[in-house]
Order: structure tokens, then sequence, then C-alpha cells
């Protein structure tokens, strides 16, 4: 990181420096297409649009933002202190916050910014720290969905615990598991039509640059099972599992993503303000590898579907690297009301807009 550590250094002493340097111009889209910062978030994660307030949680920092959608856009912390509080969700006024094991609650949000207090909803989650961390989301059902990774790179745990997504009520506390065999994921969103719950999933490490894929896996029934641990992308038999049981008794990805990219929050494309090509289509944060020889993901890239199947996976946005080095990591992804994306970065400690200009 040579080329980027004095603006970082410097972006310390001089408060909003970290933006105004940032080399956007070395960012790649569509044509038509522009980025842009739209505010400065440290170590910004998963993203939740609220009535007047942008709501964003942290993994590092402990912390949770509201950043003010009129206005200079400076973000407010609404607590700190806490262990890894990737996950931030809204509900009637009500913001919902994963910490580990914890699901807290920080009632009627914007009207406390201020005075903001927490409240348990539940513990019952695992205590693990490794893919401890929890991107949150409520369902069409009105269910909170939390995700619980793997305790481990590669291992069988308790599917009860371990592996899978689950669903708590609200009001009785229950938990149920809908989705077996998910190592680690950090982003989901429901299908708009048929309400259908889509997932990306990180592979396993360790079995080469070039395997096995991260995958946009789609959940038709619940608790369909995955293939973790013991296949991966649909058809890799992992050499220490794989014996158990058969990739064929497993759902298959949607798409087999790149391999270590790291992918991370994604969404539908519900607005209108982009190509009639991108409406529909499935929107990925891919983080970027560290078990590779050479460096991947570090890019927003894009899934275009028709009748339920992916018919082309390409990059959206790329140029967070230079010469192996990574300047940003997209995080998380997020469409606004009028159409352009929001996109957070937790290596710059930026959300950035992207917005289409060009004829449609």
């Amino acid at each position: 990181m040579r080329w980027i550590r004095p603006i970082l250094v410097l972006a310390c002493l001089i408060p909003g420096l970290a933006a105004a340097a940032l080399p956007l111009d070395t960012l790649r889209l569509p044509p038509g297409f522009s980025i842009e910062v739209f505010a400065e978030v440290p170590n910004a994660r998963q993203m939740a649009l609220g009535k007047q307030h942008l709501f964003v949680g942290s993994m590092r920092a402990g912390k949770v933002y509201a950043v003010p959608l009129v206005g200079p856009r400076k973000p407010v912390v609404l607590v700190d202190g806490l262990n890894m509080p990737v996950g931030v969700a809204l509900r009637d006024g009500d913001l919902y916050v994963s910490a580990v094991n914890r699901i807290l609650r920080l009632p009627d949000v914007e009207r406390n910014l201020r005075r903001a207090r927490t409240e348990v909803v539940t513990d019952a989650y695992p205590r693990d720290t490794h893919h401890g961390w929890k991107f949150i989301a409520f369902g069409p059902d009105g269910r909170l969905y939390v995700p619980v990774g793997a305790p481990c790179n590669i291992c069988d745990p308790d599917s009860a615990r371990y592996a899978n997504i689950t669903a708590l009520d609200l009001k009785t506390k229950a938990i149920e598991v809908v989705a077996r065999g998910v190592r680690n994921t950090v982003g989901f969103d429901w299908q708009p039509v048929t309400n259908e719950l889509w997932f990306t999933d990180n592979g396993r490490d360790w079995l080469g640059d070039d395997a096995p894929p991260d995958e946009l896996n789609r959940l038709t029934q619940p608790g369909q099972h995955f293939g973790y641990p013991y296949c991966h992308g649909g058809r890799i038999t992992d050499p220490e599992f794989g014996g158990k049981r058969r990739c064929a008794e497993f759902v298959s990805p949607v798409q087999n993503l790149g391999a270590h990219v790291a992918a991370l929050g994604m969404r539908f494309y519900t607005g209108t303000a982009f190509p009639a090509r991108y409406r529909g289509a499935v929107f990925i944060a891919e983080h970027g590898s560290w078990n590779r020889s050479s460096q991947s993901g570090y890019r927003v890239s894009v899934v275009r579907l028709a009748q339920g199947r992916a018919v082309s996976y390409e990059p959206f946005v790329e140029g967070w690297t230079k010469n192996e080095s990574a300047w940003g990591r997209p995080a998380d992804v997020l469409v606004m009301p009028d159409g352009s994306l929001l996109v957070s970065d937790d290596m710059a400690g930026v959300i950035y807009r992207v917005r289409y200009g060009g004829s449609r």
C-alpha cells in the first residue's frame, strides 16, 4: 500500500482530505455512469435507508452511524463499543443492529439520534467471532433474517447452530433455520416478484488460486442445503469432507462468482434510472481476495437474470487496486429512491454514489 499510505496519514490530520484525495478517476464504469463520494463514514459496512438518514454499521470501529440525507452528510455516532456491529436493518422506525451473538434494537431511532438507547432483542446466537459478523435484513414475512457463519475455514459444525441462515420472530423470539450449508453469507435480498431469498456465499480457502468459487444462491424452499462443507460451487468435492455426501444432494448456485472475491452485500436493482438491461439485475460488492497469489474482487459486479437464471456475470465498477495494492474495498450496495446506487467502502472509509447520465 505504498502509494496510498501518505494520503491516509494526511487524512488523519486534515478532516475531509481523505475523500478529496481518493483517486476516483481510476475507477472504471460502463459508458454513461459516474461515481462520486456520497459521505465519509469510517469502516463503512452494511447500509440501511431511513426517512431522513442513512444508517451504517461497521466492523472494526465498533460503531453504528447515522448520515443525514439532507445538508452536510456528517455522520453521527449512534452507539459505540459494540462487537463487530456490521448489520443494520430498519423496521417501523426502530433500528436493529447485529453484534455477533446479540441482536440489538434502537427504538424510534430518527427521533433519538443524540440519545439513542439500545435494547437486547436476543443474545441466543453463537459467540464465535470467526465469521461471526452478521449482515441482517427483514424479509417479506416480517421476520429478521440473521446468518451464522461457519466457525472455521473448513469444518463440519452443528448445522442447527452454524453455517446457516436463520429467521428470527421478534414477537416470540423463535429462531428458525431456513437455509443450511452456507459457509459465510454477508449479503442477501429478496427477489421483488417472487419474494425468494437470494444470497452471496464466501467459499473456503486453501484450495488454490482459482477454487472454489464464491456463490450467488437462491432459496426456493425452507431448509434447503447449499453444500458446505461437502461441496463447493455445485461441483467441487471438498478434499476433507466430500466423501461424506455427494454434490448432487445439494442446491447448486444460480451463478458461480470469482474465486476468493469475497462477495458481500448484494441487492436487486429495483430502480428505473439505470438502462433497461440493469432492471432486476443483482449488484454485488466484491470485497477482495486475501488467499490468492494475485488479487481478485475489489469491485462491484453485476449478474443479469432472465426467468430466474443468470445470463451474465461481469464487472460494473472496478479499479480499487493498482499494482496489486488496494486503496478501497466495496462492502455493501444499496439502491436509492432516485435509482442511484450507493456503495460502502470499509477500507477508504467512504460511501460512493453511482449515477447514470446517459440515454436509456
